[in-house]
């Protein structure tokens, strides 16, 4: 049987996709060893990267190719901003910078606004990402710092997609339908091996923030 793409991709960085997950940053928030605002800090770099993804995403809206990858419903900067107000206040823009990893993922996130298969890539890491193991991640935070619906973890949260696998198996069945020769299939998959480099690089960085303050 020949492979699909969406299992030739996970298959390919599955590696990538567990290193990330392993980070010392997120390790400490699951143990429940970081504080609200050190959370917060997770959140704000989030913001600034989803703003970047979102912006692309609605550039490329028209996109034959990528257009078909363009979920409304998916766009997280409402949600991010309920978020932060909730951990930092009403004048949240004033405690938020993005670091020097979420200024490098954010402009190879506007990179790929000139390549499609490079867009996909940073929309499936995240997404798909966001779908399947960030909804443990926001139970988990649920319990530690007490959070309900309206701000906190509501990035986490997609109600406007409805049943989370079956968005998930149709994401898949889209990436499985590309058209792409092979050399394009592993250009897909390199910049989703380093996607998922360039966010671990912004956790490992959030780690270092948080361990010099301690």
């Amino acid at each position: 049987m020949t492979t699909s793409f969406s299992e030739s991709l996970r298959n390919a960085t599955w590696a990538d996709h567990q290193s990330a997950e392993s980070e010392g940053y997120l390790t400490e928030l699951m143990a429940g060893r970081l504080s609200e605002h050190e959370y917060g800090e997770m959140v704000a770099q989030h913001y600034f990267a989803y703003t970047a993804l979102d912006g692309v995403s609605r550039e490329l809206a028209g996109h034959p190719v990528a257009g078909r990858f363009v979920f409304p419903e998916l766009y997280r900067e409402p949600a991010l901003e309920r978020d932060l107000a909730t951990v930092y206040g009403p004048r949240w823009r004033e405690r938020i910078t993005p670091s020097a990893s979420t200024e490098a993922l954010v402009a190879r996130i506007r990179e790929t606004a000139g390549w499609p298969g490079g867009y996909i890539a940073h929309h499936y890491t995240r997404y798909l990402g966001d779908l399947s193991g960030g909804q443990f991640i926001r139970m988990e935070l649920q319990k530690i710092y007490g959070y309900a619906r309206g701000g906190g973890v509501d990035f986490y949260f997609f109600d406007e997609l409805g049943s989370l696998p079956r968005f998930k198996n149709e994401y898949r069945s889209r990436l499985d339908a590309l058209e792409l020769d092979e050399n394009e299939r592993q250009r897909v998959i390199g910049e989703v091996k380093r996607a998922y480099r360039l966010n671990t690089d912004v956790l490992a960085e959030l780690f270092h923030t948080v361990r010099a303050a301690a």
